[in-house]
């Protein structure tokens, strides 16, 4: 496995947010975590990322336990994350934005290449890259976003909630990123979403939590045709 996080509590001050949850996901998966709005599904992703404090538990990543790094060391192992709700700089321009991602490994990587690949990706960010990001509509921030964290290719990429405020239309088309970016570069990919049917209908396996429990698990197919779990979380 890539990522093992084992055991993970995480609690704000009186608040037991996310209470022993276990999360695995293998190179190349695409894995989710759904349910409901205040679930702990943020907080999980922060925890593996380290960007919380009070948590209890086992993250270890790609063999090695990780606890104990703080968020910028496991940056540098490979780890990144796109927050939700995009996070962009928004003083920034789209290239400044970029080239946070690369912040104290840029001379570990060929920059212009990967800049081209991600315009590739990305063409709107090309022609948008000397706009300050807060000009920017929803959705392209969304890609600088993504992109921000590509940057540095990382082995792992942390989403959350990436259909957050976006209109049907671009979920459609940042679904099919992400899908690409799993599917035909071997991205391995752990998503969390409330958008439960988007995120099933790409992923491999996930994982369905609950006031901070997992309470499901297993194959994204199989748990798509789960009469219980459609009845009580999908509609």
């Amino acid at each position: 496995m890539l990522l093992e996080v084992s055991n993970l509590s995480i609690r704000y001050g009186d608040i037991e947010a996310v209470r022993q949850v276990d999360v695995s996901v293998d190179h190349g998966e695409l894995v989710s975590i759904i349910g409901a709005n205040g679930a702990g599904k943020t907080s999980i992703l922060n925890g593996i990322m380290g960007l919380v404090s009070g948590t209890r538990g086992t993250v270890r990543f790609d063999g090695t336990d990780i606890s104990h790094l703080a968020a910028f060391e496991r940056a540098r192992k490979g780890m990144r994350i796109v927050p939700e709700r995009a996070r962009v700089f928004p003083r920034l321009t789209v290239f400044e934005n970029l080239m946070t991602g690369v912040y104290g490994i840029r001379s570990k990587l060929d920059v212009s290449k990967r800049l081209s690949e991600l315009y590739d990706l990305f063409p709107i960010l090309k022609e948008r890259s000397s706009q300050a990001a807060a000009t920017l509509s929803g959705g392209e921030q969304q890609q600088v976003a993504i992109a921000r964290a590509l940057i540095s290719k990382p082995a792992l990429l942390l989403v959350d909630e990436v259909s957050m405020g976006l209109m049907p239309k671009l979920v459609d088309q940042v679904f099919e990123v992400l899908l690409h970016l799993n599917r035909d570069q071997g991205l391995t990919i752990l998503l969390v979403e409330q958008n439960a049917m988007a995120s099933l209908a790409v992923s491999h396996r996930a994982y369905v939590l609950e006031t901070g429990t997992c309470v499901f698990s297993g194959k994204a197919e199989a748990l798509m045709q789960d009469p219980n779990l459609k009845a009580a979380y999908l509609g």
